[in-house]
């Protein structure tokens, strides 16, 4: 049998809203039964306030519970994934890199990358990491032997890079975008020791690209 919150998660996803009133009424408890269900699932980031309904009285308005909107999902990997093959399944090899630098260029441009390559390599690193970080890459970088390391915790476009790997291809442009120097992906989505997935991109210190 349901429990209370689920009886109530399931009248939330049928009328799209509800109040610890309408709650009370419908599953036969106490106002005050109803709120602190509310409260809980709210807490729990499962339902949010969305309105606030004054009643006749001078008390304090109702408030108005829907699901939260992280829990209703969305299709932007649909979105995403269609606009790439429509994109690039007829453009020449030619083509499709200058379309993905192009791509890697806007990304660094959104990010306020423009001046980056002026300042010191440690400063340039350390700012490219708090770029990456906007993007949700969960970024940081490394001293190395063989030059500093960028590592990304994670990767923003887990569930459509199986069908394009070309989004590497722009991890490792908008990288050198911002650095102003080559870099080398030495790891892909591989498994950490914390057995998450990381990937890695060494830093050809003596390399620019411009």
């Amino acid at each position: 049998m349901p429990t209370s919150r689920q009886q109530i998660l399931a009248t939330i996803r049928k009328h799209q809203s509800t109040s610890a009133v309408e709650i009370s009424r419908a599953m036969g408890m106490t106002q005050a039964n109803a709120r602190y269900h509310l409260a809980h699932l709210e807490a729990n980031g499962l339902v949010e306030v969305i309105d606030q309904q004054r009643g006749a009285g001078r008390g304090r308005p109702a408030m108005v519970y829907g699901l939260a909107r992280h829990t209703l999902g969305d299709n932007l990997d649909g979105l995403a994934d269609a606009l790439l093959c429509e994109r690039l399944s007829n453009l020449p090899v030619k083509k499709k890199g200058e379309y993905l630098h192009a791509l890697a260029q806007r990304l660094a441009t959104e990010c306020s990358s423009s001046g980056m390559q002026n300042l010191p390599l440690t400063r340039r690193l350390a700012q490219t990491v708090e770029r990456l970080n906007e993007l949700h890459y969960e970024a940081r970088w490394e001293a190395g032997a063989a030059g500093p390391r960028l590592i990304l915790g994670h990767c923003p476009y887990a569930r459509i890079i199986d069908s394009h790997t070309e989004i590497c291809q722009v991890d490792a442009l908008l990288l050198e975008e911002m650095l102003g120097l080559a870099v080398r992906q030495t790891a892909k989505l591989q498994v950490g020791e914390r057995g998450l997935p990381f990937c890695e991109f060494m830093v050809v210190t003596g390399i620019g690209i411009r």
